[in-house]
């Protein structure tokens, strides 16, 4: 069989098609552990994402128990200050929940065409890794609230501002439940032109 033959499988196609159409994003998690290993693989695998020129501009940032912890309490300040007290002591104590963190960032580029490029492209690399671990009952909330872009969250990750992008905060664990969601049909969002 021909790796066209094998890429073309309706069986493949099926669990394909199926895997995209049911992942959702996960808002809560069990605290059930990943395997890093599991986390490291599907990475890997994530890597081999479109990417013009080959530039490979995608770097990850495992988070130990104490960026975790900073990143929360940060969060939880920007929260209180537009929101009160409560609202930031609820999202705190919700943040320290989450069991997997991971931060995705994108090499920056002088040229504004490759760094848009290199950002789409790390774009793919995080949807790769979401429908990997997806796969494997593994949940993924990937955000880009306020505090990614906050100086502190750079700081807190020692990451250099002017030499790379924070694409987002990627959360991963066993969901403790899984949303229902909807699309809107293809003829509402596709436009045919002569």
């Amino acid at each position: 069989m021909s790796a066209v033959e094998t890429l073309s499988s309706p069986s493949l196609l099926a669990t394909t098609e199926k895997l995209i159409r049911e992942r959702r994003t996960i808002h809560d998690f069990t605290q059930d552990p990943v395997p890093a290993e599991l986390v490291r693989d599907a990475l890997a695998a994530a890597c081999w994402a479109p990417n013009h020129h080959l530039t490979q501009p995608w770097r990850f940032y495992w988070i130990g128990d104490e960026t975790r912890e900073a990143i929360a309490r940060l969060n939880a300040t920007m929260v209180t200050q537009k929101k009160g007290e409560a609202a930031g002591e609820e999202k705190y104590q919700r943040w320290r929940t989450i069991p997997g963190w991971l931060v995705v960032t994108s090499a920056r580029s002088d040229d504004e065409q490759r760094d848009l490029e290199d950002y789409a492209a790390t774009c793919c690399v995080i949807h790769n890794f979401s429908l990997l671990l997806w796969a494997q009952g593994v949940g993924v909330k990937w955000t880009t609230g306020a505090v990614t872009r906050s100086e502190e969250f750079y700081d807190l990750t020692w990451i250099d501002p002017y030499a790379e992008r924070v694409v987002g905060l990627v959360w991963y664990g066993k969901p403790a439940e899984i949303p229902m969601t909807a699309r809107a049909a293809l003829d509402e969002v596709m436009v045919s032109l002569p």
